[in-house]
């Protein structure tokens, strides 16, 4: 009984546990109660999304790959043991290496038969390098190599996933301010709507004025659903980096919602520019894999100790002793000696792949240069992207105040009977695409900056500018 009521509390203390562990990952995947700022939303982004996990592991891959180059440095030892029931049928001659035919030793009895005896073997064989004029030190080099571009993807891939994320993040912000000027549409088209109804029921317009008010209004509602639904793509991208539902995002951003102060943009140095370190690596370590074929071409020296013990059941005179004798190792035998080894006819193979290692380098360093020439042209382009949107931020205000100036004259105009319902319509389209302008254009300026430090290479600034 007591260890059943044990069993049971072991449950259910196992189940609490369980129930506090999913709780607290619950939460932690919980959206912010007062949205998520574009920090939050990159970093976020890093620690959820696939891809970063995939580039770390590659590290840890990369970082075995020193320790088995490291191994090299070690002794050898390779240890055998091994029973067989055989024949002891010897002949004269020799056969050319192979592997079909099993090595047999002994004195050639010459005799024919099917009689078998036990035969046993057990050795070890001891085999260290005491020196290869840099081969080992080579390959550890082009393991270290390969960690550190491991490394560099890895940083890259952070960096493309935080620059989609504080992209999609904007562009979530700019769904947002289109559904609040859209909006405002509706909100001034309703207005006019029941204005004129009022006015048509008293017979004072005709009643095509309130039809087209009414189509009006409902080309207004028109394009508020489409912008929510752009608010819920940019949503739905926002989430498949944050790792949220769609339902549990919401943003946070007035810092957004207002243009940033202008500044001096900084120098471009591609150098430091994540895309441009990797491919660096990539350089480098094709670089070291080369210096391991330039030292392949060199004698191996080899220090070696064998020792080993065998059994036969048969004598030398062809007798079998029969019963067990031969399943233990009886005659022992050590050596001690010292091998050279030397690939003569390797070197054309070896300058062949030298050629080809030596091409790869040089492919990529072109591909360096394309990769800091196509960031200098993106550069370029973002920074005039950023002085154009600043330009429009700074007219926009003037678009709206006219606009709305001439709705409220067009308004005015049609209900003293001077105008018609088409200049109040063009009048109030003319307001709600002001509105959404100018709302987009101060995001404009924030799209333009982060394009500026996408092509620096430099996220920071940008995400903590945009999260104060």
């Amino acid at each position: 009984m007591l260890n059943r009521q044990r069993g049971g509390y072991g449950r259910e203390a196992r189940v609490l546990r369980l129930l506090i562990a999913t709780g607290i990952i619950l939460s932690a995947q919980q959206a912010p109660q007062d949205g998520l700022t574009v920090a939050q939303a990159v970093d976020a982004a890093l620690r959820n999304y696939p891809s970063i996990q995939v580039s770390q592991e590659q590290i840890n891959a990369a970082a075995a790959g020193i320790q088995l180059a490291r191994t090299a440095y070690l002794p050898r030892v390779d240890a055998l043991a091994q029973v067989n029931r055989a024949t002891r049928n010897n002949v004269f001659g020799l056969l050319l290496p192979q592997g079909v035919i099993p090595a047999i030793s002994g004195p050639v009895l010459g005799t024919n038969t099917f009689g078998t005896a036990w035969g046993s073997a057990i050795g070890a064989l001891v085999t260290w390098e005491p020196f290869d004029f840099g081969l080992r030190q080579a390959s550890v080099a082009a393991a270290t190599a390969a960690r550190i571009q491991s490394e560099a993807t890895l940083k890259r891939t952070q960096f493309d996933v935080s620059v989609a994320a504080a992209d999609a993040y904007v562009t979530l912000v700019a769904a947002q301010e289109t559904v609040r000027a859209a909006q405002a549409g509706v909100d001034r088209a309703e207005v006019i709507s029941r204005t004129i109804n009022a006015l048509v029921n008293a017979q004072l317009r005709p009643g095509a004025d309130a039809s087209r008010a009414a189509a009006e209004l409902a080309a207004a509602r028109t394009l508020v659903i489409q912008a929510q639904q752009a608010v819920e793509v940019a949503r739905v991208n926002v989430s498949q980096f944050v790792g949220l539902p769609p339902a549990q995002i919401s943003v946070a951003a007035p810092k957004l919602l207002q243009s940033p102060p202008e500044r001096t943009v900084a120098p471009l140095d591609t150098a430091v520019n994540p895309i441009a370190v990797e491919q660096n690596a990539v350089i480098d370590q094709l670089k070291s894999q080369l210096k391991i074929l330039e030292r392949s071409y060199f004698p191996r020296f080899f220090a070696q100790a064998s020792t080993y013990a065998r059994g036969t059941g048969a004598e030398i005179n062809g007798n079998n002793l029969g019963g067990l004798n031969g399943l233990a190792p009886t005659i022992q035998n050590s050596a001690v000696g010292f091998t050279v080894t030397f690939p003569v006819f390797d070197l054309p193979a070896i300058r062949a792949r030298e050629s080809g290692q030596s091409a790869s380098i040089r492919a990529e360093t072109a591909r360096l240069r394309q990769i800091a020439t196509d960031l200098t042209a993106q550069w370029n382009r973002a920074v005039a992207t950023l002085g154009g949107a600043r330009n429009v931020a700074a007219n926009t205000p003037i678009e709206v105040a006219a606009a709305r100036a001439a709705t409220e004259q067009a308004t005015a105009r049609y209900q003293s009977g001077l105008g018609t319902i088409d200049e109040v319509a063009e009048a109030q389209r003319l307001l709600t695409q002001a509105e959404i302008d100018d709302a987009l254009a101060r995001l404009g300026i924030w799209r333009g900056l982060l394009g500026v430090a996408t092509a620096a290479g430099d996220l920071q600034p940008f995400v903590a500018e945009a999260s104060q």
